[in-house]
């Protein structure tokens, strides 16, 4: 399928690009030459074909969820810059 250039520029204007003359020329030859080979891919008998997926039941491979213990307050705030009331203190982004 050969894309006219009217085609291309209304691609590149949807997809917000800014092309000059040289740039929609090359990008026509390239989106034709795609659209060529989906073409040529769609003439393939793939009704014989497995899936490719797995189709085996699939099974929880997460470790089990399990409270544990946490490292000291103090020693989590240590490297902090600034603290304040046992918090990390940081510069306000909102107001």
């Amino acid at each position: 399928m050969k894309l006219s250039h009217e085609q291309v520029k209304h691609i590149a204007r949807l997809a917000q690009l800014g092309l000059n003359e040289a740039e929609i020329e090359q990008l026509s030859s390239q989106l034709s030459d795609i659209l060529e080979n989906f073409e040529i891919l769609k003439q393939i008998d793939t009704c014989n074909v497995p899936p490719a997926t797995h189709s085996i039941r699939l099974q929880n491979i997460f470790r089990k969820d399990s409270a544990t213990k946490s490292y000291p307050q103090s020693e989590i705030l240590a490297n902090a810059p600034k603290q304040e009331a046992n918090c990390f203190r940081v510069q306000t982004i909102l107001e």
